[in-house]
């Protein structure tokens, strides 16, 4: 069965539709939603030399540098500069190279140079990490729904799914003929391959998990929020992030009862150009 999703963008950020990539050579090493070591990844890592460049026109709200120890701790963004855009939207470049750092007017037009990126903060790679942050809904957002978009035609990959049931047994559904009805977690280990296969897997933008033809599950990638000190991700409703990113390196996207009967179970990756991959499983529940 084919089962396409046509990407639609949730919201348009007053005003800021669309950004600009904030480099020249947008060679991401980590997109938002990439689970990262069991933890969310709140933004995208760039690898890549070169200028950091404002995103959108926006006032000058923070400077950070890298030896600054107000807090008495290193941070771990390293050296890093927040752009306010009005709205409650900012935008928050991090690890540049300090001694980089341009002298900002207060209001900075797009695509000024802020500084050159580097390797301060909590990175053994040259880059710089880019994030956008809502301030009035409290929720880190998914640059690459309102950054114009790059070209991309590849299909996401599924690498893995297993059902996990209550102690923690784990089964591969292309292996099964038979299994017993009751509670089972569903877990995806799947990526984005954006142009080429050189470039480094990415977080998808949705996965899908159908039982028998209906939704039972899925995760999107579009913002995490922040709700009383925790870390919540969408999944058919906010659940706490370790609920989902638990199972490293894949994504817990379901919980399902399974019954007695002829089961189908499907599994859809798709990125946030649209490209979609999906994978079928047949099996007896008894």
């Amino acid at each position: 069965m084919k089962y396409l999703y046509f990407l639609i963008l949730p919201f348009i950020v007053s005003g800021l539709f669309p950004m600009d990539w904030p480099t020249a050579s947008p060679a991401m090493q980590k997109n938002f939603g990439w689970n990262d070591d069991g933890i969310p990844h709140l933004g995208i890592t760039f690898n890549t030399d070169g200028a950091i460049e404002a995103a959108e026109a926006g006032e000058l709200l923070f400077y950070r540098g890298e030896k600054d120890r107000a807090s008495r701790l290193p941070s771990p963004l390293g050296s890093w500069t927040a752009l306010d855009h009005g709205d409650g939207i900012i935008s928050i470049y991090s690890r540049f190279d300090d001694k980089s750092r341009r002298q900002v007017p207060d209001k900075a037009e797009k695509s000024v140079v802020l500084a050159e990126a580097g390797t301060s903060g909590w990175s053994s790679m040259r880059g710089f990490y880019f994030q956008l942050y809502d301030r009035k809904e409290r929720r880190w957002i998914n640059p690459s729904l309102i950054v114009t978009a790059l070209e991309d035609t590849r299909q996401p990959v599924v690498l893995s799914v297993r059902l996990k049931d209550d102690q923690g047994t784990l089964y591969n559904p292309y292996q099964l003929r038979t299994l017993n009805q009751g509670r089972y977690t569903v877990i995806v280990e799947t990526i984005d391959n954006m142009r080429t296969l050189n470039e480094n897997p990415l977080a998808p933008y949705r996965i899908v998990c159908l039982l028998n033809g209906s939704e039972a599950g899925a995760l999107n990638f579009e913002n995490f929020s922040v709700r009383d000190g925790s870390l919540m991700v969408y999944r058919n409703g906010l659940l706490p992030a370790k609920q989902v990113y638990a199972s490293f390196p894949a994504y817990a996207i379901s919980d399902l009862w399974l019954t007695r009967g002829q089961t189908s179970l499907e599994i859809i990756s798709q990125d946030i150009a649209g490209n979609v991959r999906n994978v079928l499983y047949r099996f007896m529940v008894e």
